[in-house]
């Protein structure tokens, strides 16, 4: 079969771009999906890291996703003056 799944691909990528926006991350927040043979690459910068996990998993929700390749920038863990690992 030549030419992959360009129509299931199409699709897809509606479905996780709906699921992206109905989660405050889509392409106005300036996150983007690919999808290529049910894979799934996210691209772009988050304002906080504790926003992957919930990203990821509602990609990985969608049906007809095979793989989610997570290429999501995120600004560093800040860890609170005083805590164990913090600066004092």
């Amino acid at each position: 079969m030549f030419g992959g799944n360009t129509t299931t691909d199409k699709a897809l990528q509606k479905t996780v771009t709906r699921r992206l926006a109905r989660s405050g991350a889509g392409p106005q927040s300036g996150l983007n999906a690919s999808v290529q043979s049910g894979t799934v690459t996210l691209t772009g910068r988050l304002r906080y890291e504790n926003q992957r996990i919930s990203i990821v998993k509602a990609v990985r929700g969608v049906a007809g996703v095979r793989q989610v390749i997570d290429q999501i920038q995120a600004p560093p863990k800040v860890q609170p003056p005083g805590s164990p690992g913090g600066h004092r």
